[in-house]
């Protein structure tokens, strides 16, 4: 888990939403990220674009992928990763 600096960046903030998405920042990473969130419009609409996207997708999990969509998507990972997407 990754712990928020005393101050929190926007960038720092990008780093965290998953984790605080999840609910598994700690009280004081969530309460500063959740202060960042009450001066900073940009961070706020960037959460709700995840959330629309958490919705939008549900919940994909590796067991619900069949195995040819796993390979699939795995090289086209590795043909983007190579420059070659």
């Amino acid at each position: 888990m990754t712990s928020a600096p005393p101050h929190l960046t926007c960038q720092h903030l990008v780093e965290l939403v998953t984790e605080y998405l999840e609910g598994k920042l700690s009280h004081g990473d969530r309460s500063r990220l959740e202060q960042h969130l009450c001066f900073c419009d940009s961070c706020v609409k960037y959460l709700e674009q995840m959330r629309q996207v958490l919705r939008a997708t549900g919940r994909l999990t590796e067991e619900s992928i069949t195995p040819e969509a796993q390979e699939k998507l795995l090289d086209v990972f590795r043909k983007w990763k190579a420059g070659g997407a």
